[in-house]
């Protein structure tokens, strides 16, 4: 028992090891795409152009972000499996490994290849059914974007294998190091082109960073074992069904997902120029911390979870579950906070230069401001997913999440077509879905395992009433120092909501703040 202890010590440690390290890179990660967004925004500001690339890119995001990327449906998959046929980490992968890694490789890039020709062949049809409302310019517009950008969806599935692969091996860095080639190269696209020329460049950056990710990722998989040898091995293979069965639910709901993107598309175009534009830099302000925050955590607990499940230890996962989401509710209550009290400064920050305006500005922190309120359940609803990976389980996810588009465009339509509202009524409704997502699957995972829910939501009763204190603080804090330069009030007014906020955690015995602060001061010791 005490060995058993001990264990579990030593892979929590090992976690929050992990997590550190990678929050760190997805940190520099998101800092360069920040960077890509800050300049975007100073050539394009909120136009016809910038909306026709965004519009067009969500097609293709969906096989390199949603699918392929890190949480995807093929490094899920692939880590569910793979981490169950290699027990010995040290050792090359065995050719029974490397035979099913090239059967899932070759299906993968059939699959891809015939969901990017379809969009070149259709680009027109399907900008124009998506964003029916917009301009025949912009959807011209955009149609020539897609067929620009059709590549990245071969790059797509590969990536997302060889993500999955390099976290059964524990090589979390280069997966969360990755997609930041492809901002290099659209700001490098961005500041080497001609004022002139600016149309299609974004979409052509797109393409290259993408295939630029493949090539930084091709030589590790070589020096860990894996070689490329294309076989159709596709009948009577148990463990090819088994991804299969994981990843074909899985695919199905991230389409469910980018679903209801298309629905904020279709009701988005009717708004006024440079809506789709102000929304997506929401979203990449909104994902820069939440981003890190689940990232970090999840990457090294995911396969931790397909572990237990395979020892059947049911405490170590609830222990593990509840450790983490309760340091994501602790660490993701300030960051509602700060895009509270200073979500406008950070957006003018961060973006209103050239061509972006201060009515730009006020556009993007309108859609930021729903959008906070859903950090909350995003984080559950991400962490209890992964739970339901472990065990193998992609179609409960994908049931709840078929099921919330009905709610996703009911909302659109009542916040846009009913009650007139601008960008905010489109993430006031991805806020209020998210949270019937995350209920949703907290709730039925009961079939699987018996959460213990009670101490994690005590624990955040705690956390939000801190977390009203501090908001209030830093409000007429504020309120007093607006006549300041933006980058100092910003700076005063996070080191009061830091020091606030811990020491009303630490008043109120809030979990976690003993160990976030110890943790805090070793730092500091070293430094």
């Amino acid at each position: 028992m005490e060995e058993a202890e001990v264990k579990k010590t030593e892979q929590g440690s090992g976690i929050l090891k992990a997590a550190w390290l990678i929050a760190l890179v997805t940190i520099l990660s998101k800092l360069v795409g920040f960077l890509r967004d800050v300049v975007t925004a100073k050539y394009y500001g909120a136009s016809i152009v910038s909306d026709a690339y965004f519009y067009a890119y969500q097609i293709p995001s969906f096989a390199i972000i949603l699918l392929g990327g890190v949480g995807g449906p093929f490094h899920s998959a692939t880590v569910a499996v793979f981490t169950k046929l290699i027990p010995d980490l040290d050792q090359k992968p065995s050719e029974f490994v490397n035979r099913l890694y090239n059967t899932f490789l070759v299906l993968s890039v059939f699959f891809f290849s015939m969901l990017g020709l379809l969009c070149y062949i259709f680009s027109r049809e399907i900008m124009g059914i998506i964003i029916s409302n917009g301009t025949p310019e912009l959807i011209s517009l955009a149609a020539l974007h897609l067929k620009i950008m059709t590549p990245v969806f071969i790059v797509g599935g590969i990536v997302g294998i060889y993500y999955g692969l390099l976290i059964t091996y524990k090589k979390f860095m280069l997966p969360n190091f990755s997609p930041m080639v492809m901002s290099i190269v659209i700001i490098a696209a961005v500041c080497l082109t001609k004022s002139d020329n600016y149309g299609l460049v974004l979409a052509w950056a797109t393409t290259a960073g993408a295939i630029c990710q493949f090539l930084l990722q091709f030589p590790q998989i070589r020096k860990i074992g894996f070689r490329f040898k294309p076989n159709l091995n596709f009948r009577n293979n148990a463990e090819l069904k088994s991804i299969c069965e994981l990843l074909i639910p899985a695919v199905f709901s991230s389409t469910i997902g980018q679903l209801h993107i298309y629905v904020d598309m279709f009701f988005t175009s009717s708004l006024r120029e440079g809506a789709w534009t102000a929304l997506g830099y929401a979203n990449r302000i909104f994902q820069f911390p939440v981003g890190i925050l689940v990232t970090a955590f999840l990457v090294p607990l995911f396969p931790l979870f397909t572990r237990l499940v395979a020892q059947k230890d049911m405490d170590g996962i609830k222990s593990y579950f509840n450790k983490g989401v309760g340091l994501l509710f602790f660490v993701a209550i300030p960051i509602i906070i700060g895009i509270l009290v200073l979500g406008l400064d950070c957006v003018r920050l961060v973006f209103e230069r050239g061509a972006f305006t201060y009515s730009d500005s006020l556009m993007v922190f309108d859609a930021l401001l729903y959008l906070s309120v859903s950090i909350i359940p995003y984080v559950f609803r991400d962490s209890i997913t992964r739970v339901y990976y472990a065990f193998d389980d992609s179609k409960t996810p994908f049931l709840i999440a078929a099921s919330s588009i009905i709610l996703k465009f009911l909302f659109n339509y009542i916040f846009i077509t009913k009650l007139g509202w601008q960008i905010g009524g489109i993430t006031l409704s991805t806020s209020l879905v998210t949270l019937y997502n995350a209920v949703a699957l907290g709730l039925l995972i009961s079939k699987k395992v018996r959460m213990a829910y009670k101490d994690l939501f005590v624990n955040l009763l705690k956390m939000s009433f801190v977390g009203v204190l501090t908001l209030i603080v830093c409000y007429f804090s504020a309120k007093c120092v607006s006549n300041l330069a933006i980058i100092i009030r910003m700076i005063l007014i996070t080191a009061e909501m830091t020091a606030v906020y811990l020491g009303l955690s630490y008043i109120f015995k809030v979990n976690y703040i003993g160990e976030i602060l110890s943790r805090i001061l070793s730092k500091v010791k070293k430094v």
